[in-house]
């Protein structure tokens, strides 16, 4: 990790709070848009083109166990954020060093699940 030494539980921090990010993301992806029950709306239709753009089907809103679930995974990243943020490693850096470092923290615990596309190549 570009020659810098961090501490175990900042290293661990930071990776719980990817993976409880990216947990949150894809659970609020695949609930219904509206956590009360609300009745969709229609689009609207293009004057010329006839095409129906917007609009939303009705939500049946979040369950007891989702909302619960939801406020579990946000009151973790907050904690998680907390902890990485205040953490005593930080002290010894001030300036550009310290961004510098916080940086190289997150590259070195971030999983890449996509993959980089070089946009210089062409197929």
């Amino acid at each position: 990790m570009t020659g810098i030494d961090m501490p175990d539980d900042l290293r661990a921090a930071q990776t719980r709070l990817h993976q409880a990010t990216a947990e949150l993301s894809a659970l609020l992806r695949s609930l219904p848009w509206s956590v009360e029950p609300l009745d969709g709306r229609p689009g609207d239709e293009h004057p010329h083109t006839g095409a129906v753009t917007g609009g939303r089907e009705p939500s049946p809103g979040w369950t007891g166990e989702q909302r619960a679930v939801v406020a579990r995974l946000r009151a973790e990243c907050l904690d998680l954020s907390a902890a990485v943020a205040t953490h005593p490693y930080w002290a010894a850096f001030t300036g550009e060093a310290l961004v510098d470092a916080r940086m190289a923290l997150k590259a070195a615990t971030r999983t890449t699940s996509t993959p980089r596309v070089d946009v210089g190549v062409v197929a």
